[in-house]
């Protein structure tokens, strides 16, 4: 990947292993923009964004991402205010992902790629980008005990409660990625770099990520 040209970044991680944080880290770091399904679902959400309203978006006029960013307040870093995007999160569900719900993702994500340089955390973003000419794929995991320890300390939860949790959560992202992707999301060959967080800080990763970039 060539970080003086325009790149698209994507990190797809198990749960409890703070890939979302290196992801923010790492965006940061790169002074570029980070999107993950939260944001991408409430840009969907409180814009009622289609494929075709987004094509229709992109036909209008070449300079239509600049402005719909100036309307909805999207700013580097991230897609909404943050004060709305916590008010959004709280109040939207973990809907289930439809073949057109799927499809307006990913009309987001390559519209986003198409636009700036960014860091993307799942949403198939291996496979989204899969043919992008300046794009690095990255899966942050790390053993169970550290997850489920990372859960209890963050959920204040059982052990019990986060390894059923963990669990429910990989089945659920296996099935989403192995259903329009077709292929594993354990499946090393989607990736460019694999980071075992065990005995690694999510700081520590997101630098490890930038030496690999050069």
């Amino acid at each position: 990947m060539r970080k003086n040209e325009q790149f698209v970044i994507t990190i797809n991680r198990e749960l409890g292993s703070g890939g979302r944080t290196v992801g923010e880290l790492l965006a940061k770091k790169l002074g570029v923009g980070f999107y993950d399904k939260m944001l991408i679902r409430a840009l969907e959400k409180k814009y009622n964004l289609t494929a075709e309203e987004i094509e229709r978006l992109k036909g209008r006029k070449h300079g239509w991402w600049e402005d719909f960013k100036r309307v909805v307040g999207l700013g580097q870093g991230s897609l909404i205010g943050m004060q709305n995007y916590e008010l959004m999160s709280a109040k939207m569900p973990d809907l289930l992902t439809t073949d057109e719900m799927f499809q307006a993702e990913e009309e987001i994500l390559q519209s986003i790629g198409e636009q700036e340089s960014c860091v993307i955390a799942g949403r198939c973003g291996f496979h989204v980008f899969r043919n992008h000419p300046n794009r690095l794929s990255v899966f942050i995991q790390a053993p169970m005990d550290y997850r489920i320890q990372q859960l209890v300390n963050k959920r204040n939860i059982s052990s019990q409660e986060a390894e059923k949790i963990i669990k429910q959560v990989d089945q659920m992202r296996e099935n989403y990625v192995r259903n329009y992707t077709r292929t594993s999301r354990y499946d090393t060959h989607n990736y460019d770099l694999v980071i075992n967080m065990k005995g690694v800080t999510e700081e520590q990763a997101a630098n490890l990520i930038m030496t690999y970039i050069g």
